[in-house]
């Protein structure tokens, strides 16, 4: 088994662990840029965060990968988690999706903590990643069968019927996913992200590598998600994309946030021409804005 599935075996079992036929939960309207946007915003204001995270800290050894890291993702969010390599995202994401357990600092999903309600938390999220493929032995159809199995889904069949439907994946369903095209495989992690109408979203790079039609399909069917309600934190490289899809960003720098603001001006605030711009400054120079 690959390290990849072992990762989607893991955050689905955990979820699983002491409530097998995990509830569905409500859909919530997003808040999107439009008419809409102000009320929208109004109620999740005034709705418990979808992800709340308080001073995670994760060290091996000496070397402190996550330190004192702390942010919120609001009902209809869409959040950038942002940084060079070696910032530490992937670690923060592991912690929020309880594969990595944390020194310090707590996770809270509508207001539950992962440490003291794993299950329940876990029933409510779910992530998708291009680089964590799902196991390509298996055809499409096994796959949701398989992962719906262990997330407890109710009701599974008709479940993978309206997803195969909602992803365009119906005429692959006996397909194994490993010959699948980049573009496909990517629909077919974002639909086993979906299985079990998950509340939080996270995503790894979900656009790498895919072709501008198949980011741009990617990037619709989450900006969908977040209109019912959903919150999504999103990491990428691409600042184009970030400025297009993300309400909010934060900028990890050796392992803490460095800055956080909205993604179309945070730039000018700093003297920067754009995101990407910031970026590289973030990446080589964090010093030169400490404190900003």
């Amino acid at each position: 088994m690959t390290r990849s599935a072992r990762q989607h075996i893991i955050q689905a079992r955990g979820r699983r662990a002491s409530n097998p036929r995990g509830a569905r939960t409500p859909e919530k309207r997003r808040a999107e840029p439009h008419p809409q946007l102000r009320l929208a915003r109004v109620s999740a204001a005034r709705a418990p965060a979808v992800l709340a995270v308080s001073g995670l800290r994760k060290a091996y050894g000496s070397l402190v990968a996550v330190d004192g890291v702390g942010f919120d993702v609001a009902p209809g969010e869409i959040v950038g988690l942002l940084g060079p390599n070696g910032a530490g995202k992937t670690t923060t994401i592991n912690m929020v999706l309880g594969v990595l357990a944390p020194d310090a600092g707590s996770v809270r999903v509508e207001d539950r903590d992962l440490a003291s309600e794993r299950s329940e938390v876990l029933e409510h999220m779910n992530f998708a990643a291009v680089y964590s493929p799902l196991p390509g032995n298996l055809t499409v159809a096994q796959n949701l069968r398989v992962f719906g199995l262990i997330y407890g889904v109710r009701r599974l069949a008709e479940r993978i019927e309206a997803l195969l439907a909602e992803f365009d994946l119906a005429r692959f369903r006996n397909t194994k996913s490993g010959v699948l095209s980049s573009g496909e495989q990517t629909r077919l992690s974002l639909a086993k992200a979906m299985l079990n109408e998950p509340r939080l979203l996270l995503l790894d790079e979900p656009t790498a590598s895919l072709d501008p039609a198949a980011a741009r399909e990617m990037r619709a069917r989450i900006r969908a998600f977040a209109a019912r309600g959903g919150g999504v934190l999103w990491t990428s490289h691409n600042m184009h994309e970030v400025v297009e899809v993300c309400d909010r960003v934060l900028f990890l720098s050796r392992g803490h946030i460095l800055l956080e603001g909205d993604p179309r001006s945070l730039p000018g605030e700093h003297g920067k021409a754009s995101l990407e711009e910031l970026f590289i400054t973030v990446a080589r120079e964090p010093l030169s804005l400490e404190g900003a």
